[in-house]
């Protein structure tokens, strides 16, 4: 009597020739390794993952994966780093992968952080006083009307201007970062 086989013995048979080579494997490996890190790092910067997890998650990794999960890691930390936003959590996850020797470099982070800022407030200020000196030559005054900073063509021409000016200043930080 003739065996009746399951559609998975049939795959298994025709699978059976199709070998996977060094090469292949190899890249397998590293795919899921980077995977590995990127998850870390979303998870770490979205606090769904403290700190001492992510230490522990890479020690408990064998000696090169952890080489390349820290490296992948900390390029990711240091790329995402901008100064719109505080930042504090990237810098903390950054002083874990280099060993705390980054207090020099954060003090720095900081203090462009708090020039671009404050850069940032007095265009602001400039540009309501323009928009309400505009309003105001229109016939449109009083206490009550306040300019829409923010949806003005000048205000994003001044953020631009801002962005461009201090992206050159960040990117030099980085690289300062990187070379640590």
């Amino acid at each position: 009597m003739a065996e009746i086989k399951s559609t998975l013995e049939l795959a298994l048979e025709r699978t059976k020739k199709f070998t996977i080579s060094e090469k292949e494997k190899e890249e397998i490996k590293q795919k899921e390794i980077l995977e590995k890190a990127t998850s870390l790092f979303h998870r770490y910067r979205d606090g769904h993952l403290p700190l001492n997890e992510v230490r522990k998650e890479i020690e408990r990794m064998d000696e090169k994966t952890a080489a390349v999960v820290k490296e992948n890691l900390l390029s990711q930390w240091i790329d995402t780093l901008s100064l719109n936003e505080e930042g504090e959590r990237l810098l903390k996850g950054i002083g874990l992968l280099k060993n705390g020797k980054i207090d020099e470099w954060r003090e720095e982070f900081h203090h462009l952080l708090s020039q671009y800022r404050e850069e940032k407030e007095k265009a602001r200020l400039g540009a309501k006083a323009l928009l309400a000196e505009g309003l105001r030559k229109e016939g449109i005054d009083g206490d009550a009307v306040e300019p829409n900073v923010e949806r003005s063509p000048l205000w994003k021409e001044e953020c631009e201007k801002l962005d461009h000016l201090y992206a050159g200043k960040l990117e030099k930080l980085k690289e300062q970062l990187r070379t640590l």
